[in-house]
């Protein structure tokens, strides 16, 4: 299971730690991301900003979605 881009400018490459990402005109880094618990899951995303604590988002917010799932058929 691969959690990749599906829109931006790096659309299709896979979501990696340390990547800086923009959302509502803040930049965030990704710090990690838990994969999906159940098949209707969509798994989260956590990033930091300006050394804050960190959030969490569904992967779908910042325009991410998990491929080659082993969990639904």
């Amino acid at each position: 299971m691969k959690l990749i881009y599906i829109d931006g400018p790096r659309k299709g490459h896979e979501v990696k730690v340390g990547d800086i990402i923009h959302r509502n005109g803040e930049k965030y880094e990704v710090e990690h991301f838990k994969k999906p618990h159940k098949p209707a899951s969509s798994g989260h995303i956590y990033v930091n900003v300006n050394d804050s604590a960190p959030r969490e988002f569904y992967v779908s917010v910042v325009g991410a979605e998990w491929v080659e799932r082993e969990d639904r058929a």
